[in-house]
């Protein structure tokens, strides 16, 4: 049966309240389903949103009345998914963790909304999102499956930069890959957000797991993007999607803009993050070229949206996962061109072993062989 699967990239922006956000992730999921496509990948910190150009009032030794007042805003505008602080793994994608007296779920119901949209479309969804645990703040990312709900989520366990004033380190155990079937089509899926996707031996903890779709969600739109993506791209033998984020400076909160300096006001037609979202294939091939400037929300609000394509925001693409199989008659950097008779990776509460495929087809029984 031939492995071949339509899968999309949103090109996108967090919107002026969560519930905007979302309203806007299911009108992009909804035309995405329209098209055709089974997978989609919404950006780093979606939900929620990347407080670019924020410093929260800080410097070294000092931090300023009006950064706690953002930071309160920023963490007001998180998602709760009802996690622990440390993260309880497959317990809370289980549900197998305690609810409130007369509740009948945890967190705030963005987890709930995200599987109605995945199961009325048929579409699985990966978005990043920012979520809060006890007083703790982390950049992460969901997988929801249109059958199954939320299979698996994973924290960033390396905020980059000033991003660690505001984020905490996530455990390296989320990095656990996940499997499903779409379309008859069997995947084995990884995720690593942003800057994670520089660490040489996060990328091969998910190599590892033989993984046939790369998930790099991020928020770096400079021209050197594309050639990381293609590197993970031919190094793993993988189809890589990559999204990010397409915002105004005039775009952002007013909780950020409000105390900016003067300059930074002056122009708020500018870009603060141009796009260059892709797809790239498991021989290090660009699929799916990076689109600047452009997001799919623009594209929506106009009269005229059935013509949404690549230009507009929203990349879309037929693959063939048994190209990752073909790719790998050369090279796997995970089997025989590992070499692990000499080298040993080890990933603390990660077993990097992949993970057993999804299977609904009936097993063959000994008569039928």
């Amino acid at each position: 049966m031939p492995q071949k699967l339509t899968v999309a990239v949103a090109q996108t922006r967090t919107l002026s309240s969560l519930g905007a956000t979302l309203a806007a992730l299911k009108s992009i999921t909804e035309h995405a389903a329209s098209r055709g496509v089974k997978l989609l990948l919404f950006p780093e910190a979606y939900l929620g949103g990347y407080p670019r150009t924020c410093d929260f009032g800080t410097a070294f030794g000092a931090r300023a009345p009006h950064g706690r007042e953002q930071f309160l805003q920023y963490f007001k505008a998180a998602v709760d998914l009802g996690d622990t602080p440390a993260g309880a793994g497959d317990d809370w994608v289980e549900r197998k963790l305690p609810v409130a007296k007369g509740s009948d779920r945890r967190g705030d119901g963005t987890r709930e909304f995200l599987e109605q949209v995945s199961r009325e479309t048929g579409v699985f969804i990966a978005t990043g999102l920012i979520e809060k645990s006890g007083g703790t703040l982390y950049c992460s990312a969901v997988f929801v499956d249109p059958n199954s709900g939320v299979i698996g989520k994973r924290r960033k366990v390396m905020p980059t930069g000033s991003e660690r004033l505001v984020w905490g380190q996530g455990s390296a155990s989320s990095l656990k890959a996940v499997t499903t079937e779409l379309n008859g089509v069997k995947l084995t899926l990884g995720l690593a957000i942003c800057w994670e996707n520089f660490m040489p031996l996060l990328r091969q903890s998910l190599y590892s797991q033989n993984v046939n779709i790369y998930l790099a969600p991020t928020a770096d739109s400079r021209d050197t993007w594309l050639p990381l993506m293609r590197t993970i791209g031919g190094e793993g033998r993988t189809f890589v999607l990559s999204a990010n984020q397409c915002v105004r400076y005039n775009e952002l909160p007013s909780w950020i803009t409000d105390h900016a300096k003067a300059e930074d006001k002056a122009d708020g037609e500018r870009y603060i993050c141009r796009g260059g979202s892709c797809i790239v294939g498991p021989l290090g091939e660009v699929i799916a070229e990076p689109t600047w400037e452009t997001c799919v929300d623009d594209k929506l609000k106009s009269a005229d949206s059935s013509d949404i394509s690549s230009k507009d925001g929203l990349l879309i693409h037929e693959i063939d996962l048994e190209d990752c199989e073909r790719g790998r008659l050369d090279m796997d950097v995970a089997g025989s061109y590992s070499r692990n008779d000499a080298f040993k990776l080890t990933v603390e509460g990660l077993d990097l072993n992949p993970p057993p495929l999804l299977r609904k087809e009936t097993p063959y029984s000994i008569a039928t062989i």
